[in-house]
């Protein structure tokens, strides 16, 4: 948990092993809901490497000083995150109803 936005992270240790790498990060939304898009990567213990970059949007509510995450979305792919880029570019370009 963390007080501010700017600390919200989604870097995941265990036993000394980074699991989840957070690349970057981009706040959608201020307030006391905020949602962040991560780019970020998973630790692949067989391979010991790192996997492709994957997608996450995430929204969090702030209670008693903390946001706390409520909901998250998981981007599979690279694929899917440009089928989802793609749509919403369509839809943003239609006029409005």
């Amino acid at each position: 948990m963390s007080a501010e936005i700017s600390d919200i992270t989604i870097n995941y240790e265990e036993e000394g092993v980074l699991l989840v790498k957070e690349l970057d990060k981009e706040v959608l939304s201020k307030g006391a809901w905020t949602t962040i898009i991560f780019r970020y990567q998973q630790w692949d213990r067989k391979k010991e490497a790192y996997g492709s970059e994957q997608y996450t949007i995430r929204r969090y509510r702030k209670m008693s000083g903390q946001y706390r995450q409520q909901s998250k979305f998981n981007i599979s792919s690279r694929d899917q995150a440009a089928r989802i880029v793609d749509i919403l570019a369509r839809w943003l370009q239609a006029p409005e109803a």
